[in-house]
Formats: C-alpha cells, structure tokens, sequence
C-alpha cells in the first residue's frame, strides 16, 4: 500500500488523470443502467422485430435510407422526427428500435420518443455501420 501513496506523490498528474478515467468510467456506467434506452445487437434486434412485432425507425438521411436499410424500417430523417411523431402515436406501447449511421445520434432521437411517451424504446448499438459488418440483409431502393 505504501508504494501505491509513494507512486501517487511522485506522478501526480498521472495519478489525476488515472482517477478522472475511473470516475468517467464509473458514471458512465451507472448511466447506462439507469438509462430508459434499451442498447440491442444486430441478434437482438432480429429477435424483437421477430417475437414482438417491434418497429424500426430509421433516422438517416433520404439518400442515406435509399443506399442500404433494414427490411421493414421506416424513415423518419432526425431533423423531421419532432414533427412526423404523430405519424408514430399508434405505436405507442410496440417496441420501437431507432437506427442510425453509427449508433449516436439513434440515442438522442430515443430520448425524445420517450419524451413524447413512448414506452419501449430501444437503440441498434453501432446503427448500420454494425449491421453491415455483421453481414446482415440489407434493402435498397
């Protein structure tokens, strides 16, 4: 223990930083446990569209949409979501996966349908970057 409290007092800096990366670390994770987003691989997204008649939302651009996607998802682009959520209000109580180029901006997205009410909201991890690589069925139109 004592050449832990030596080290420390020698590498100051890197001591500061080695506790900032393990506090990171540690909200990060307590966020993502008590985060209302449901994170699902390219396996568990197939399951829920499967056995619970899950809908995919896809907030990519048009041409982004039209170049590869998923079967049955529909596209809402990110900058249109707020005003096309009536279009989802049917949906409501359905498992509603959001997809997007890499799985970041499918996050903010999930936030506001939970805003607006939707109780089961989840987010492809990695979006069609992922699904791609996972050598999965795409559409294109």
């Amino acid at each position: 223990m004592e050449q832990y409290i030596e080290f420390a007092g020698n590498h100051q800096l890197l001591s500061l930083a080695w506790g900032g990366i393990l506090i990171a670390l540690v909200v990060s994770w307590v966020q993502s446990l008590l985060s209302k987003i449901q994170m699902l691989s390219p396996t568990e997204l197939t399951i829920k569209v499967n056995r619970e008649d899950a809908v995919l939302l896809d907030i990519r651009s048009v041409d982004d949409f039209k170049k590869g996607h998923i079967t049955s998802a529909r596209n809402i682009p990110l900058a249109q979501l707020s005003l096309q959520l009536p279009m989802l209000e049917n949906n409501k109580n359905k498992p509603i996966i959001v997809v997007c180029q890499a799985g970041m901006s499918a996050q903010g997205a999930a936030k506001q349908l939970i805003k607006a009410g939707f109780s089961q909201v989840a987010v492809l991890r990695g979006g069609m970057s992922k699904w791609a690589e996972a050598n999965l069925p795409v559409v294109k139109k």
